[in-house]
């Protein structure tokens, strides 16, 4: 068995895979459908500033941003959060199944500027850590905790991202990961992938997975609320499209956060329609459960997003009931600023 295979046992041993009734305790899961790569060279910088969405020169050794790669068209090919690992490294943190794809269409570029990217997501093991003690278990594992969001702490190799209040993200070199784990676990209540999806969807952080790949622009996953939009740093790839809709445009389609009653989440990329006549909506972004509701993130038609008759296509199930995003009141502000 190979080290790789050791570790996932590891973790798959560790972490229950289905989720549980909802805690108020702290509670460590395994990142398992995120993935790293990485982008090395003598001016990553320069290559990145030209190809993503998000300010590259803002992004420090001790601070993160939410980003995300377009097409010419503006339609995201992925969406992930950018952390500098070293003077010549950059880190992307995505989806997995993403990771390969991105690397064979960026690499056409990154030649030019002496840059190379790579799958290192066998090096890496991500683990989401929230709840009141999330800050005593960083602690007790002897990890540095950053004190704003999306700020980064180092302790070695190990980075810490704060995400929110009581919200973290570690990424820990795989072969140093079981003592630290071990330390985590003992402030913490291990639990399944699904269960930080869930607080992910309340945080109103969507994401690009395959069955997504050039359906969003970034608008619609409300990227720019989030910080992974500069409107200022100048070109890259597709930026002329998200540009025109951030000031020419009216944005038609954008993410809310849904609610429906039952234990099957729908895969990204499903459709929403209405009940009463079968029209088309909007696509399911992300969705995971949680006590028996499962709620997910979806792009829907601005003019239908209060419909009381939404539903997942052919599922003959419940009726959609739409959640708050933390964010709400700010971007209908923002929207009506632009339509006046």
């Amino acid at each position: 068995m190979t080290e790789t295979n050791d570790l996932h046992s590891l973790l798959s041993e560790r972490f229950p895979r289905q989720a549980g009734a909802e805690t108020d305790g702290t509670t460590i899961t395994w990142l398992a459908n995120q993935g790293v790569m990485s982008a090395r060279g003598a001016d990553p910088s320069k290559f990145l500033q030209g190809q993503i969405t998000c300010d590259v020169d803002k992004v420090t050794a001790n601070v993160s941003t939410l980003g995300a790669r377009c097409n010419p068209k503006g339609r995201m090919q992925s969406s992930f959060r950018l952390l500098k690992s070293g003077d010549d490294e950059f880190l992307l943190f995505m989806n997995r199944e993403l990771i390969a794809g991105q690397v064979s269409e960026l690499s056409k570029y990154a030649v030019f500027f002496k840059t190379a990217l790579t799958d290192v997501s066998a090096d890496w093991v991500g683990l989401g850590l929230w709840g009141p003690d999330a800050q005593q278990a960083l602690h007790g594992a002897r990890l540095e905790v950053p004190g704003r969001s999306n700020e980064v702490m180092h302790t070695g190799r190990a980075m810490v991202i704060r995400l929110g209040e009581d919200a973290f993200e570690i990424w820990l070199p795989a072969s140093e990961l079981q003592p630290t784990l071990d330390n985590l676990c003992q402030s913490a209540t291990p639990a399944a992938t699904e269960e930080w999806q869930v607080r992910q969807i309340r945080a109103g952080i969507g994401e690009v997975t395959q069955s997504t790949y050039e359906s969003f622009i970034p608008q619609m996953l409300n990227l720019q609320q989030l910080g992974g939009v500069s409107f200022r740093k100048g070109c890259y790839t597709g930026q002329e499209i998200v540009a025109r809709m951030q000031y020419l445009g009216k944005l038609k389609r954008r993410m809310y956060r849904l609610l429906l009653a039952g234990e099957a989440p729908p895969p990204p990329g499903t459709p929403i329609v209405d009940r009463e006549d079968g029209k088309p909506l909007g696509e399911v972004v992300i969705a995971a459960r949680c006590n028996h509701i499962v709620e997910m993130l979806a792009v829907l038609q601005k003019d239908a997003a209060q419909l009381t008759t939404m539903s997942v296509a052919d599922s003959g199930g419940p009726l959609l009931t739409m959640a708050d995003l933390p964010y709400e009141s700010e971007l209908i502000a923002s929207e009506a600023d632009k339509e006046n």
